[in-house]
Formats: structure tokens, sequence, C-alpha cells
């Protein structure tokens, strides 16, 4: 998992959010917090930070495609620019809708 994406939010704290952990092409571990999936255009995306940058006030935000394959749930980083800035402005639309509920559902 190779992917670097510019994209930060505003948090107070991630305590209330899974922690998942991939392995990396070089074969170390990664561990991020899973902050929400979503749907968009027909696919599904999760949003993910990393843990070391959980209390940071502004995280960089990762996004994943979510697809299933023989053996489960399968993980591809999003790399088209264009749609990353989709996902990151509908991220943060569904981010601001959740404010008003007591957390964001995962």
């Amino acid at each position: 998992m190779n992917n670097e994406i510019n994209n930060t939010i505003e948090t107070e704290g991630y305590d209330e959010y899974e922690a998942v952990t991939f392995i990396t092409d070089e074969g170390t571990e990664e561990t991020f917090l899973h902050i929400m999936t979503f749907p968009y255009e027909g696919a599904k995306y999760a949003a993910l930070v990393p843990e070391e940058q959980a209390d940071e006030e502004e995280p960089e935000v990762l996004f994943v495609k979510v697809t299933r394959d023989d053996e489960g749930d399968a993980y591809i980083p999003v790399d088209n620019e264009v749609l990353l800035e989709e996902l990151f402005t509908e991220f943060s639309t569904l981010l601001d809708e959740s404010e008003g509920e007591e957390s964001v559902r995962i």
C-alpha cells in the first residue's frame, strides 16, 4: 500500500474508531484508524487516518476502494487525483452531516 494523499481533516480524537493493519509491499505493517466507509458512484470507499497521526489536529486522510475477492474484502489504494478530490469532498460532506449525530458510523 503505497499511497500518499494530501487531504486533512480537523479532529478532536479517535478513541472510538477501529484500528486496521495493512502489510505494505515491503512487508512492514502500517496501522490506520477506520473513520468511515461510504458509497461513491457505485463503489465503496473507506476513509483511513494513519494511527501515528491520530493525535494531530489535522491528520492526513487516506482513501481506499473496498472490493470483494475470493478471500474476502480487498483494499485498493486510490491513485487518481481527481477521484481523490471528489472522495475528500464527499467525505467532508458526510462528516459535516454526522456532526449532529453522536458518532460517525463505521
